[in-house]
């Protein structure tokens, strides 16, 4: 019987660690590669069966489905063939450039009824599942304020690579802050419901004088009540992902990196998850599983094109709204 063929379409460090999980979690299958750009490498990359030179001879092959891991401006020329296939599509985050493309994808989806989720992979944090529960049974009592931060030196992000020619730093590339973290606006909404911005502040500081932002602040709320604050940023030295709820009862606080998440109430503070033998990569190990469940029509918590379009648009206004603070080269 003829082995199965699942794609990765990118050359990148996140389409790397897909091929790698996708050898571990389906053995039999046999892993294809595209390049998105026009340089073609002469030696097949590692985890790789074969590299193609197109999408049209990628679906030529009997593909189980294809995970989307190029620059976001690409996501939608490289989805849209494998959606009107009826092939499954895994698009790593954010789903588009601009929400007028994600919408023109969602369109597809619909009209195909082919399966396809978002790689917002932070959801799948055990600790995160746990304060999901906990924040629903309002554990810390009613919500007054959600404090999140995420930040890590760009340069420290691709070791051997110029940091200036990455997606992370070029607009034409989907790059800045705000779309590369923008695992926080996503599972802000998860947890919380829909945000309405009230400011934003989006910075190019001279540290890496980018043309994209390196920080972004903002702040929104709730249901008009809890008021969320979000800082995301390519400067801090050392990686930092926590975020901090603050209800009338207690505080959960919750960091991403550790997999931890602790209670605090008046003197006491309880650590309510840890597991010291977590390690990152179960993220899209677990995501990649989940997004089979989708496939097989069995249960599962994939991000769907329309949350994901949701976190877009959200993005989007804060862009669009937000004050921006250009680097001062003089």
């Amino acid at each position: 019987m003829r082995k199965d063929y699942i794609a990765v379409i990118g050359l990148g460090n996140i389409a790397a660690r897909h091929r790698k999980n996708l050898k571990q979690i389906f053995p039999e299958a046999r892993i294809l590669a595209i390049a998105t750009r026009m340089y073609i490498p002469s030696i097949v990359p590692d985890y790789c069966d074969e590299i193609l030179e197109s999408l049209d001879e990628l679906l030529s092959r009997r593909i189980r489905f294809v995970v989307i891991a190029s620059p976001a401006p690409f996501h939608i020329a490289h989805a849209l063939p494998f959606i009107e296939a009826g092939v499954p599509v895994l698009i790593e985050k954010p789903v588009a450039a601009s929400v007028q493309d994600a919408k023109r994808l969602l369109k597809k989806c619909l009209d195909f009824d082919t399966p396809v989720a978002i790689g917002y992979c932070l959801r799948y944090l055990p600790s995160g599942l746990v304060l999901k529960k906990m924040l629903e049974e309002q554990k810390i009592g009613p919500l007054l304020n959600v404090s999140a931060e995420a930040g890590q030196f760009l340069p420290d992000w691709r070791p051997g690579k110029n940091y200036r020619e990455t997606v992370s730093a070029n607009a034409h590339l989907g790059g800045g802050a705000l779309l590369e973290l923008s695992h926080e606006i996503d599972y802000c909404f998860w947890l919380l419901g829909e945000l309405s911005l009230h400011s934003a502040i989006l910075r190019s500081s001279k540290t890496l004088s980018l043309e994209v932002e390196d920080s972004v602040d903002l702040l929104a709320t709730v249901n008009g009540a809890a008021v969320v604050s979000v800082h995301l940023d390519f400067l801090q030295s050392a990686p930092y992902r926590r975020c901090r709820f603050v209800g009338e009862a207690g505080a959960l606080e919750w960091d991403l990196i550790t997999n931890t998440l602790s209670l605090r109430a008046k003197e006491n503070f309880k650590i309510i998850y840890q597991d010291p033998l977590w390690q990152s990569n179960s993220l899209y190990i677990e995501m990649i599983r989940d997004f089979n469940n989708l496939i097989e029509g069995k249960q599962n918590q994939c991000v769907s094109v329309e949350e994901a379009i949701q976190t877009l648009s959200f993005a989007e206004t804060v862009k669009k709204n937000g004050s921006f603070i250009g680097t001062d080269k003089s």
